[in-house]
């Protein structure tokens, strides 16, 4: 086990590609360095995390907010907690959801509670080469992330314009005066070179001290979140919602995708399609349904997750009644699935 746990985060805007870059960087990982991973994900139910491959790897999921505000910060640092006592990983790559602003992230590893475990590396920022211009102008929280990253992996360049492009670089460097891009299709770059595997300085150690009990740890959390210079909310107004799908044809799943209310920013999920598995991804407009061969839980089976404006979501809803879709937690799946 590593004295110290190096730390990447990775940010980007919803639905910019930032699970595919985390797979390149878990399938080029070196095999005797020992890897954690950290998802977060906006939706209530999770879809990453299954998405995210490699064998016997450690992975903390934390779903229904962004890490960086109140609403799951209490996940948050108990998680950082347990990893730096007992996991004790050499990287620690952390996957923030597309509406966090990470400003905070480097504080909140240099907690006193950490005793100096995590040392914070780089943090890069994927950009979706189709999307970003048009996502800058309304989130604040991607000013944030393009302002507080390092790197910038400019993704999906197939579906942009090299002039579009080039106007992103330059609207990057107004945040930097010296950024340093990759462009790639897919995430498809060789990210081994990025991660910094060096080894501690001779003569560092990390002194863990005595562990915290879990009423310890809770009353900490408690008073930090209570502190009212800590970033308690999340950069933009947007909500998440979950649907279940009752069944249909892929002709009913392209309509619903043709008429779902442009402020609609992100739509995921798994769906039972004829029998067979396929995963349902929509980006601001943009949407493919490719099929999988993943283990998938049950709770994630023909659900799909929504993030828009709080204002959106009644016409969502409705929407979604139309095409057999209701609610989550106002059917009994069980039951449902029972009777099929």
């Amino acid at each position: 086990m590593a004295d110290f746990t190096d730390v990447y985060l990775v940010t980007g805007f919803l639905g910019s590609g930032k699970t595919t870059f985390l797979n390149r960087l878990i399938r080029q990982f070196p095999r005797d360095r020992k890897l954690m991973i950290l998802m977060n994900e906006f939706g209530e139910i999770g879809v990453d995390g299954t998405l995210v491959a490699g064998e016997d790897l450690d992975i903390l999921e934390i779903s229904k907010g962004s890490i960086f505000c109140a609403c799951v910060k209490t996940d948050f640092i108990k998680g950082l907690y347990e990893i730096a006592q007992k996991i004790k990983p050499d990287i620690l790559l952390i996957e923030s959801t597309g509406v966090a602003n990470p400003v905070d992230l480097k504080k909140d590893l240099n907690l006193p509670i950490f005793k100096g475990r995590f040392q914070f590396k780089e943090q890069f920022c994927i950009i979706d080469a189709a999307n970003f211009l048009d996502a800058f102008q309304v989130y604040a929280s991607v000013e944030k992330q393009i302002s507080s990253s390092t790197i910038f992996i400019i993704n999906k360049i197939d579906l942009a314009s090299r002039e579009r492009v080039e106007e992103i670089k330059n609207l990057v460097k107004k945040y930097h005066p010296d950024p340093h891009f990759y462009e790639a299709t897919y995430a498809d770059i060789n990210v081994a070179e990025l991660l910094s595997l060096e080894q501690p300085l001779e003569g560092a150690r990390y002194e863990p001290g005595r562990p915290m009990s879990e009423e310890e740890l809770e009353r900490y959390v408690e008073e930090l979140l209570s502190d009212i210079h800590e970033s308690l909310t999340p950069p933009d107004l947007l909500m998440s919602a979950s649907f279940f799908w009752k069944g249909g044809t892929p002709s009913d799943l392209r309509e619903m995708t043709a008429r779902l209310p442009r402020e609609v920013l992100r739509v995921k999920g798994f769906v039972q399609i004829e029998g067979r598995l396929h995963l349902y991804n929509y980006v601001m407009g943009q949407c493919t349904i490719e099929m999988q061969d993943v283990p998938v839980k049950e709770n994630q089976i023909n659900v799909l997750v929504f993030i828009a404006p709080p204002q959106i979501m009644p016409a969502v809803e409705k929407l979604m009644g139309d095409f057999n879709f209701v609610k989550t937690g106002e059917i009994n799946r069980q039951e449902f699935f029972q009777k099929r």
